[in-house]
């Protein structure tokens, strides 16, 4: 452990200095050609701007964690429940919440909070186009554009058609079209609304591959799909919702924000290359789903009361929180499409499905939460918070009595930071939370079953230093501690006993120079699995103990307009089955680009050229316990923005 900390000390310590992050900042239509994740991140702990997407974490994996699938999502800093992300027409960016950023965002969350912005139209006029293409084969255009209507009115609409090739073999068609608007009806009041409404009617479901036995699979074959020409899921997905800001008086505010996101598969089929051998055979199934429908209704009321005395800063939160989420799934059927090869396509024509009943579940959560938040210049910090939440869960087939779940647990969070010198604070604080746990994964015997809510705690502590210019350094220890669940013996996902993760993570973002910026994170992670079930291993399925990530963007003096940037990436070894005896090989990704500044007709331009995966890095992607993708080889990727 002493070798990996030195290492992480050196990999942050050539990268320089730190201060409090800040939001990104957030691109509306017409300024979209300068996005530079590289150049905007505030930290190395996840960042997405527009199409680019950096740091050590993102919102499947937070010091081990998904915080997607735990609930801990907000758009605008209020309470989200996504089925699906909404897209780059209405979230122009993303930020993962966690350490000392979770000041200023009242009740944070263990696993950390993933916020998106809204990509909200200015007063000005204004446009952006992005034309897409890479070596796979995929052809893409997005379009924005703002419009101001009246004074106190502004209006943007957005598209997207997307025609995408990945690198399995698979294609994915997909076309959208969005709406969102500001209004300022009266001084200090704001509201957002917004729509996107997403048809997919042509979508390859990628391959699964599940070994026989303990063991990893062979070499996977790359951009091949084997899948029949009639398995093709078709669905449509809407995100909706508004938010709502107001000063209500000298230091009253009021902040809103009421979602609905919802997912309907018309139809929908899961590709599975079962009990594949070393010599590359394997018995070919397909699950076809009957229609589904995954649905939530979500949001949040926040009253907040700000006063100062000197340098002390003051702020009282009272917040109402919930949501409403209904799912329909199950009644699939499981085919078998007989014997085949990794290389080998079906043509197994489409059987006659024969569906059972399908399963109905309801979750309903209210949260009732109070925080204190407290600054003082030159001392530090202090963030606090109580929260009562009442969730009720049904679950059952019709006609059949269903099974219901209830908790009304009491959370809470402190959280503390000690200002040692005018650039180095130390922070430190305990988080309570009560956590969606998930669905079954598509190669479970109960797919798609919802699972029960969970209690989790949260420790972490560190030090965060600001440096010269705008470099910022954090380095913190963690822990964190869930029920574990996962597949048993008769392949069944459900609870199997407790996880418990530590662990150190470090982070370096800024300019070293003002031509060169520099992002850099390290995670280090110690994981363990107690449990009474046997066949289970120590470490949790998906547990990577090291994760080293460096980017940097540099604009050469001599060529103006151009900048050149490179992305290292590097993963340990990750555990792939329950047992623990198969673990994936460590992988390490290097990405290299540059891109163009210019005007293009008086319009301001950029032309972005990246070549991801050089060392075209062969490898698999873990799907799941005992359960395989290829990672994709070698792409190019180029698209062009234009400023309208």
């Amino acid at each position: 452990m002493v070798r990996h900390l030195v290492a992480a000390a050196c990999l942050i310590a050539t990268a320089g200095h730190a201060q409090e992050v800040q939001p990104p900042p957030l691109t509306a239509a017409g300024n979209r050609a300068g996005e530079n994740a590289v150049r905007q991140a505030g930290d190395a702990f996840g960042t997405v701007i527009g199409r680019e997407e950096i740091g050590i974490y993102d919102e499947s994996d937070v010091r081990g964690f998904s915080p997607r699938v735990a609930g801990n999502v907000r758009i605008a800093g209020l309470y989200f429940d996504p089925v699906f992300f909404p897209s780059d027409r209405i979230s122009g960016s993303t930020v993962i919440r966690v350490g000392p950023t979770v000041f200023g965002s009242p009740f944070p969350s263990p696993t950390g909070v993933v916020d998106l912005g809204l990509r909200v139209p200015g007063d000005k006029a204004g446009a952006s186009v992005l034309v897409n293409a890479d070596s796979w084969g995929s052809r893409m255009i997005e379009a924005d554009i703002a419009l101001p209507i009246s004074d106190g009115f502004s209006l943007g609409l957005g598209g997207q058609i997307n025609h995408e090739h990945m690198g399995d073999g698979t294609r994915d068609y997909y076309y959208e079209a969005a709406l969102i608007a500001r209004l300022r009806p009266a001084p200090g009041i704001e509201f957002v609304p917004f729509v996107s409404l997403a048809y997919t009617p042509f979508h390859e479901a990628a391959t699964i591959y599940v070994p026989a036995g303990e063991a990893l699979p062979p070499r996977l074959p790359r951009n091949f799909w084997n899948g029949p020409a009639w398995q093709r899921t078709r669905e449509t997905e809407l995100n909706a919702g508004g938010v709502l800001s107001a000063e209500l008086a000298p230091g009253w505010a009021l902040k809103a924000g009421l979602f609905r996101s919802s997912v309907a598969y018309f139809e929908d089929f899961t590709n599975l290359l079962d009990r594949v051998q070393p010599d590359g055979t394997a018995r070919s199934q397909v699950i076809i789903d009957p229609p589904l429908l995954f649905a939530s209704t979500s949001g949040e009321v926040r009253l907040t009361r700000s006063w100062s005395e000197g340098r002390r800063a003051h702020q009282l939160h009272l917040a109402v929180r919930g949501r409403d989420a209904r799912r329909r799934f199950g009644g699939a059927q499981l085919v078998d499409l007989g014997p085949t090869t990794l290389t080998t396509p079906i043509t197994a024509p489409q059987p006659i499905a024969a569906f059972t009943e399908q399963e109905r579940d309801r979750f309903r959560q209210w949260t009732l939460a109070a925080g204190y938040e407290g600054r003082w210049e030159g001392v530090g910090e202090i963030s606090l918070g109580v929260q009562h939440s009442d969730y009720r869960k049904r679950i059952g087939l019709p006609g059949v009595a269903p099974v219901a779940t209830t908790t009304r647990p009491l959370l809470f969070n402190a959280n503390l930071a000690v200002t040692l010198t005018p650039r180095l604070a130390a922070y430190g604080g305990h988080v309570t939370g009560l956590e969606e746990s998930g669905v079954a994964p598509e190669n479970a015997a109960n797919r798609n079953e919802a699972l029960p809510a969970i209690r989790t705690r949260q420790w972490d502590a560190g030090l965060r230093w600001t440096m010269a210019g705008d470099l910022r350094l954090v380095v913190g220890l963690f822990e964190v501690a869930k029920p574990y669940f996962n597949l048993d013996g008769r392949n069944i996902f459900r609870q199997l006993g407790e996880v418990r993760n530590r662990g150190l993570e470090a982070s370096f973002s800024g300019a070293v120079t003002p031509r060169l910026s520099v992002v850099a994170g390290a995670v280090l992670l110690s994981p363990r699995v107690t449990a009474d079930v046997p066949g289970v291993g120590r470490r949790p399925v998906g547990a990577i103990s090291e994760t080293y990530t460096i980017s940097g963007d540099w604009r050469p003096p001599w060529l103006p307009g151009v900048s050149f940037d490179v992305s290292a990436y590097h993963v340990s070894s990750q555990t792939a089955t329950v047992s623990n005896r198969v673990a994936i090989p460590a992988l390490t990704f290097v990405d290299l680009g540059g891109r163009y500044r210019f005007k293009l007709a008086g319009a301001s331009a950029t032309l972005r050229v990246q070549v991801e995966n050089l060392l075209d890095q062969q490898g698999y992607e873990l799907f799941g316990a005992g359960a395989y993708r290829p990672v994709w080889g070698r792409a190019a990727i180029a698209y062009l923005t234009v400023d309208l």
